[in-house]
């Protein structure tokens, strides 16, 4: 797959989960896990899989979690499952630990959250979340009272689908709404009003079983039915979860999800529609997709209008006409997707020309594409782009950015001129005039990191991922001035792409340039060079922290460590200098480090070591 097909999918992966964030998913969870397995498989290194896919609730104040609240691993398949079982008993092994035993409980879907008994807020981007205590006022219920740690916001089942199953599409848009809105919809307030929203904590979900490995590979299918049948809330899924806290400790995280933890995915409901439409939308590559408009349908508790064909090559291979049967599914009560073409009718219309600027199209494998890049659509989507990789202020959706560029401000040099008169002029409204004009303020001065400032011009091959990359070895100010031979010099990069980032960004290096003119606020990526010369005694070590830390937690301590140039490690390796111990070591990680002739420090013999550091 070319790099800008993967730059799509990447875009088509953001669009779905935005929509999902907010309450009004596109497609079903099994599609949108099927696209990110296909991402995996052509770029498994990919930024947009190293994160938990954000959510934002613009105008709520950002907190910073003291623990990362991360997504979860998916197993559809029997296969997956026995690998992730597989993985499991290998680090058990490892251990010298005996039989696995696994806990499964329902896998709720709502809205996640971290009350600490102050402070309620959401999971947003994993890290950082947005404060919604103000969701209790309103009337959700804490099960189990307030400061019970992270849970989902869900909405009784039974109480939606006879309540409120027609006003809203999916018990999450209900929640969302909820959450992000101050004035409250009636129907969302009657629910509150008779206490079925509730806000549920992981640590008390039930039903709970206890299983090996064995009986949970053989008997997953019933065992999925088990824990589900008397669940009276929303749910995609059961959550399957290592019990033993020394093997969860050794197996960690990724920056996406737990290893010690995976969610059993069953096949959802199926339905039958009708194709009435396909209608056609360009991205900010200039690929144009096609979205099915469909009979409405009601499948698991939500009406389905549309559902996504990906990309022009379905439309033509598949024979997708208005009047085309199809069968769509809906996996975990959310999202649909196309199943299977039931009997094709109609006549097919691929469009010849681009549906915004009118320009001739043409095929890239199985995409058709705009390559005028004056095109009006790709323009929206660039300045949308920007902001929303930006990430650091809100109030530019895509209508707004529709209206500001029907204005001639189709560049993000002009959108950057713009004050609070100019956008009165446009017609917004007083307030709104006000919040634009601020959030473009809030944009230069809110820090950011320099990676994602770079990754939001939309230069061809260079996601957030390969843009931390690229500034550990090149500062930003020098990036306008690149060649080839400077990427291609870096690991990771290949010659190929480093000719198409090279040639993308002379292209925008003039943009570049103006945005660094305006003095944005960024938090520099520090170089490779300069972290070997930072001036400590555990520059440049490798170094493994391990246990229950006594004088902080351990996330505090490695980004310490990372400050003071280690390389911080989370198992022992032969490139490991130290293995840090709180309390609670395992053996095994010991045991390691002795063979590999590691130093052992204890949490104050390193802290000693450190000095005034």
């Amino acid at each position: 797959m070319k790099k800008s097909d993967i730059n799509e999918l990447v875009d088509l992966l953001h669009s779905y989960n935005q929509a999902y964030r907010q309450g009004a998913p596109l497609v079903s969870d099994a599609e949108y896990d099927q696209l990110v397995e296909q991402l995996r498989a052509v770029a498994p290194d990919h930024s947009f899989l190293q994160a938990v896919e954000p959510e934002q609730f613009p105008g709520r104040r950002e907190v910073r979690h003291p623990v990362p609240m991360l997504s979860i691993e998916k197993a559809y398949t029997q296969d997956q499952l026995e690998r992730f079982v597989a993985r499991v008993q290998k680090e058990a092994d490892a251990l010298g630990i005996g039989p696995v035993e696994y806990r499964l409980t329902p896998k709720l879907d709502g809205l996640a959250g971290r009350d600490d008994g102050d402070i309620f807020a959401t999971r947003g981007n994993g890290e950082v979340g947005y404060e919604i205590s103000s969701a209790f006022a309103k009337g959700v219920v804490p099960i189990g009272g307030r400061g019970q740690g992270v849970g989902e916001i869900v909405v009784v089942r039974s109480y939606f689908e006879q309540h409120m199953a027609e006003f809203f599409e999916h018990p999450r848009n209900m929640v969302v709404g909820i959450v992000s809105s101050d004035t409250l919809n009636e129907n969302a307030k009657r629910a509150l009003d008779d206490g079925m929203v509730h806000f549920y904590p992981y640590s008390q979900v039930k039903p709970s079983i206890v299983v090996d490995g064995k009986k949970l590979i053989e008997q997953h299918r019933q065992l999925v039915d088990e824990i589900l049948s008397g669940v009276d809330y929303p749910t995609d899924g059961v959550v399957t979860e290592v019990t033993n806290e020394e093997l969860k400790q050794r197996m960690g995280a990724t920056a996406h999800h737990y290893r010690w933890q995976i969610a059993i995915k069953t096949k959802g409901q199926t339905a039958e529609t009708t194709v009435v439409d396909v209608q056609w939308q360009v991205g900010r590559t200039g690929n144009i997709t096609p979205v099915m408009i469909v009979e409405p349908v009601p499948l698991s508790g939500a009406t389905i209008r549309r559902v996504t064909a990906h990309h022009a090559g379905n439309i033509r291979d598949l024979g997708i006409g208005p009047g085309t049967s199809i069968e769509i599914i809906r996996s975990g009560e959310v999202i649909p997707k196309l199943e299977a073409v039931v009997e094709a009718r109609g006549e097919v219309h691929l469009p010849d020309t681009c549906p915004s600027c009118g320009l001739l199209l043409s095929w890239q494998n199985d995409f058709l594409k705009c390559t005028n890049q004056h095109c009006r659509a790709q323009i929206e989507q660039r300045i949308s782009h920007w902001f929303r990789i930006l990430g650091n202020a809100d109030w530019f959706g895509i209508k707004t950015i529709q209206k500001i560029v029907d204005k001639g401000h189709d560049s993000l040099e002009a959108v950057y001129r713009l004050n609070e008169s100019d956008f009165g002029e446009m017609g917004f409204g007083p307030v709104q005039s006000k919040n634009l004009a601020e959030a473009i303020a809030i944009s230069r001065t809110k820090p950011v990191e320099d990676w994602r400032f770079l990754a939001a011009f939309g230069i061809s091959n260079l996601g957030t991922g390969d843009s931390r990359k690229l500034l550990a070895h090149i500062p930003l100010e020098n990036v306008p001035a690149i060649e080839p031979k400077d990427l291609i010099d870096i690991k990771g990069f290949g010659e190929k792409t480093s000719q198409s980032i090279a040639a993308s960004i002379r292209d925008m290096a003039g943009t570049i340039v103006h945005m660094l003119d305006l003095n944005f606020n960024l938090q520099r990526t520090p170089l490779v060079a300069d972290q070997e010369a930072v001036d400590s005694p555990i520059a440049g070590k490798g170094i493994v922290f391990t246990g229950k830390m006594i004088h902080g937690d351990r996330q505090t301590m490695q980004a310490r460590a990372r400050e003071l140039g280690a390389r911080v490690q989370t198992a022992v390796s032969g490139s490991t200098d130290y293995l840090v111990c709180g309390e609670k070591v395992g053996a095994a990680k010991m045991n390691k480090a002795g063979k590999l002739k590691v130093a052992i420090l204890t949490e104050d013999q390193y802290l000693e070591m450190l000095g005034n550091s």
